[in-house]
């Protein structure tokens, strides 16, 4: 039956029973008493020493706590409930463990709930969580029909277990075949060799894909049959962790691998799709030379900027940029400089991607509710100098972040927004006073990768002369004069590129630009401030690397969205 362990709903019930003449002020007294040494919730002792019975109990936590009764008729047939419990992304075990129940009706966007505990905060939180765009809607519910349906449940998942298990024992035996085995140790040796980040497989109606993301673009390499898709996506689950029998659920596994002499932490990402699972290796090389500031390709003076800030003794830097653009090695780069010996440094991360001599790392599970903001609150009391938050999703992590760096600490952490000044607008849309933004923000930089010139093939070509007269701040730019086109070999697979370098745009908040944060100055307010200074955009440091030879300013043009360029 659903009912509080909030002392303030108790006291509410207790009192209304009481003035009703339902129980008296020794029912309360043995009540509590049974509360405390049996761990019962209060409603359950007054139904233990029957002072009440639990449909008075009900009636009275409904009218106090205005929710509905659930009887057999609000709830759908458990077939329908078992599948949608399994079909999201909490564990169905947490359902049991908490013997919570809940289901959807799709045609009012909310989620419905019956639970021992419905007034648990802790699963109201979890909930709102795992279901996001839906309205969480609690029913109080006597315990024989709560008790019906989680055995029925059970009893569901038990049957639905015997089928698994039957098509894991199967799975598994393909998954050992040699020839699965050799494709995917083949596709993984490909890929290191040609310096992928990531393998995509996909499965179509007739066959499947595998592709390569080389430098920040995705190559097909290999098409197969449809009817092999099976046991390499099962082979490729085994090794990294995976229930190879689950197909309806996303899950997240890990290996470790040796390929091209390089230990390789390969991280597995599986995703239900139309035509079975698309399966995503990212591959993280282990032994990677340490990050260092000076080897991301900054120009000097974003490099001495950059360096600056990470010696801060207190403040908030941010880095912001799209998936993939290289935010966390540069995030690793700024603790490798702010990591003197002398300062006590702490991570929160989703997922610790690389480990940072001199640096304690900590991962965290969404899934048990240990999240970013859960993380930080307990870190601040590791008596910490610096701090880097691997994101900052939500208010409750951006308010802490920002009371940390008030309280005398240095945090990184990044944000996916477009330019360095649109992290003002983000923050403040998040919920946080302008105010609280400008002070302790101290810098942002703004990234992206583009594909470097191969200089096997690359041939000159001339200054993009109608691009560098645009405006009078590229004008103050010294630009090279290596200007330079992509032409393509066989040493860069034919696409004229090798390798990635970085291109950046730093802001500094100085005491105008912070003035017109709290005054709540538009975007458009904010560029205008930047503009007289010598800072330059994405779009004008791509130029400038595109004038040194180092890239093309057609792939300036690729990677920068118009809103980035002078």
């Amino acid at each position: 039956m659903g009912e509080t362990r909030s002392n303030s709903v108790d006291q509410k019930v207790g009192d209304s029973l009481l003035s009703a003449g339902k129980i008296d002020p020794d029912d309360i007294v043995r009540a509590q008493e049974l509360q405390r040494n049996a761990g019962l919730t209060f409603g359950t002792a007054l139904i233990r020493i029957g002072a009440v019975s639990e449909d008075t109990l009900l009636e009275e936590l409904s009218i106090q706590m205005n929710l509905r009764v659930a009887v057999e008729e609000d709830l759908p047939d458990v077939q329908v409930i078992y599948k949608f419990m399994v079909g999201g992304q909490l564990n169905f075990d947490w359902f049991f463990s908490k013997e919570v129940v809940v289901w959807e009706q799709p045609d009012q966007g909310s989620l419905f709930c019956i639970a021992r505990s419905v007034f648990d905060p802790s699963v109201t939180e979890v909930l709102r969580r795992f279901y996001r765009d839906k309205e969480i809607c609690r029913m109080l519910a006597p315990a024989h029909v709560l008790e019906r349906i989680l055995e029925d449940l059970k009893r569901e998942h038990t049957v639905e277990n015997l089928f698994s298990d039957e098509e894991s024992r199967h799975l598994r035996e393909l998954a050992e075949e040699a020839p699965v085995v050799e494709f995917v140790n083949n596709i993984l040796a490909q890929a290191v060799d040609l310096n992928a980040s990531d393998i995509h497989i996909e499965p179509e109606e007739n066959e499947f894909k595998v592709r390569f993301r080389i430098d920040g673009v995705l190559y097909d390499k290999i098409s197969q049959p449809i009817g092999r898709f099976a046991a390499i996506a099962s082979r490729i689950k085994l090794v990294s962790g995976l229930d190879i029998a689950e197909k309806r659920l996303p899950q997240d596994g890990r290996m470790t691998t040796r390929m091209g002499g390089l230990d390789m932490d390969v991280r597995v990402s599986s995703v239900p799709c139309v035509h079975g699972e698309s399966v995503v290796l990212r591959l993280l090389p282990k032994n990677m030379e340490e990050s260092d500031l000076s080897n991301l390709g900054m120009e000097s003076d974003h490099l001495e900027l950059m360096q600056r800030w990470s010696r801060l003794s207190s403040g908030i830097i941010l880095v912001t940029g799209p998936t993939g653009s290289g935010k966390s090695t540069t995030l690793h780069a700024a603790l490798t400089e702010s990591n003197d010996g002398a300062r006590k440094i702490i991570t929160v991360e989703d997922p610790v991607e690389k480990q940072v001599p001199g640096v304690t790392q900590i991962q965290i599970h969404e899934e048990i509710g240990y999240s970013f903001a859960n993380a930080l609150r307990a870190i601040l009391r590791q008596d910490p100098e610096v701090i880097m938050i691997g994101e900052i999703r939500d208010l409750d992590t951006a308010e802490i972040a920002i009371q940390a760096a008030l309280s005398g600490h240095l945090v990184f952490s990044t944000l996916h927004t477009n330019d360095a000044l649109s992290s003002f607008t983000r923050l403040i849309d998040m919920g946080l006073e302008p105010f609280l933004v400008a002070a302790p923000v101290k810098g942002v930089q703004a990234q992206r990768l583009v594909r470097s010139l191969c200089l096997n093939c690359a041939e000159d070509a001339s200054p993009p002369k109608s691009i560098l007269s645009e405006t009078e701040q590229i004008r103050s730019i010294s630009f090279g004069k290596n200007w330079k086109s992509a032409v393509g070999c066989d040493k860069c697979q034919g696409t004229g590129y090798r390798g990635r370098v970085g291109i950046y745009e730093l802001v500094e908040v100085g005491a105008e630009l912070q003035e017109a944060i709290v005054k709540g100055g538009t975007i458009n307010d904010l560029k205008r401030i930047v503009s007289s200074t010598s800072q330059r955009t994405l779009f004008q440091d791509g130029l400038l690397k595109a004038s040194k030879g180092q890239t093309t300013v057609d792939e300036i043009y690729r990677v920068i969205n118009s809103e980035n360029k002078p």
